[in-house]
């Protein structure tokens, strides 16, 4: 399912217009976006939980030249799924 194909969904499951469901849904991309910009997490409970996770400084390897190459430290967006959404799915 793509992100108009979402939209659809969306506006016939709430019974609104499309414009008005990619608002929504722009709306609540964007505010977890921000959430997550913040450093904070966002739970939906029974859906899953948003949120940052540090990945710590390693060292890797170019697979051209086998040569050892540093990779930096990075914050990474995770999600973990909720129970009700492991039960949906199984």
């Amino acid at each position: 399912m793509n992100k108009s194909e979402l939209i659809d969904a969306i506006a016939a499951s709430a019974d609104i217009p499309k414009a008005a469901a990619g608002r929504a849904l722009d709306a609540v991309i964007e505010s977890v976006t921000g959430a997550l910009k913040a450093g904070d997490s966002v739970v939906l409970v029974g859906f899953g939980t948003f949120a940052v996770k540090e990945r710590a400084a390693r060292t890797g390897r170019n697979p051209q030249t086998g040569e050892p190459i540093e990779i930096s430290a990075a914050k990474i967006p995770g999600f973990k799924a909720g129970k009700a959404l492991k039960d949906a799915v199984n």
